[in-house]
């Protein structure tokens, strides 16, 4: 039996449903499925009860939900990112998940373009007017509480830094997963998010398999600097990109870590396409990755 999770991600069909989900990963030979918090929330706004998705998954697992957005916001926003986080566990706990991604902020990439042209904001711009010190400082609180609130749900979080975001990069993850001291505290590595921050391959094999709990086999065009946008450079077929998929995925393998992997997708025609088609092609590639 392999010791890694193949898991199909909902980004595959990104305008579909949840049983439509299941369906592709069932057929594509998935054992897992990294769901999606909105589809969830139609799917049983729509009158679907939890018994009914777990018959709809029949042992397919559920490593992870995505996701909590902007896990920084304090002040006046606190109290929203709280009662968001209480709303999606409690979806994670009725779909049988394991885990909830969050994510650093702000996640409108526009909202940091526009706070380094000086501009006045437009959107949610986090915590960008405050020193990256104090930046850790709130994340690290506000991921502690989450992650308490977590641990009522028996979820795991797992965490990803957004490369156009403050916390950006392996080494601020690791750091705030440090200052949370939490053990339901983790992160997933994301390729995309690896490369557009700077961190490399070899960055990843020198870690402890301790902090990871899900990897996301992601492409990218060509980064040429500054900050980076995930519409523009995530436009490609996965393993039709930049990145050498294989170096990426052995150097998360050498670190020791065993456990689940899935295909995120951002690719636009591939989107509009034969989502079973591309389901099944995700598959042949995490397979050949992880196991060949």
């Amino acid at each position: 039996m392999s010791i890694h999770e193949l898991a199909f991600h909902c980004t595959v069909a990104r305008h579909g449903t949840v049983a439509l989900d299941v369906s592709l990963a069932k057929s594509a030979g998935f054992s897992a499925i990294e769901m999606s918090g909105i589809k969830l929330k139609k799917y049983f706004e729509a009158g679907y009860q939890a018994q009914d998705l777990k018959a709809l998954l029949n042992g397919v697992s559920v490593p992870g939900i995505g996701y909590l957005r902007d896990i920084e916001r304090n002040g006046c926003f606190e109290s929203e990112l709280m009662n968001e986080a209480e709303a999606l566990f409690a979806l994670a706990s009725a779909a049988g998940a394991k885990g909830v991604q969050v994510l650093t902020g702000p996640i409108n990439v526009q909202a940091v373009i526009d706070h380094k042209e000086g501009k006045e904001p437009r959107f949610y711009s986090g915590l960008l007017d405050h020193t990256l010190e104090d930046q850790k400082k709130i994340t690290a609180h506000n991921l502690r509480r989450l992650a308490d609130l977590a641990l009522q749900f028996n979820l795991t979080l797992y965490l990803e830094a957004l490369a156009w975001t403050p916390m950006t990069g392996l080494s601020h993850q690791v750091e705030l997963i440090d200052r949370a001291d939490r053990s339901n505290v983790k992160m997933v590595i994301d390729f995309w998010h690896c490369y557009t921050s700077g961190d490399t391959p070899e960055h990843i094999s020198k870690m402890s398999k301790d902090y990871l709990y899900g990897v996301h086999v992601c492409d990218s065009l060509q980064f040429e600097g500054g900050i980076p946008n995930e519409d523009i450079l995530r436009d490609v077929p996965t393993g039709e990109g930049v990145l050498n998929l294989r170096e990426w995925a052995d150097a998360v393998k050498s670190t020791g870590y065993q456990g689940w992997w899935s295909c995120e997708l951002f690719c636009l025609k591939q989107h509009q396409g034969d989502s079973f088609k591309v389901a099944q092609d995700h598959f042949k590639l995490l397979n050949n990755l992880v196991n060949g």
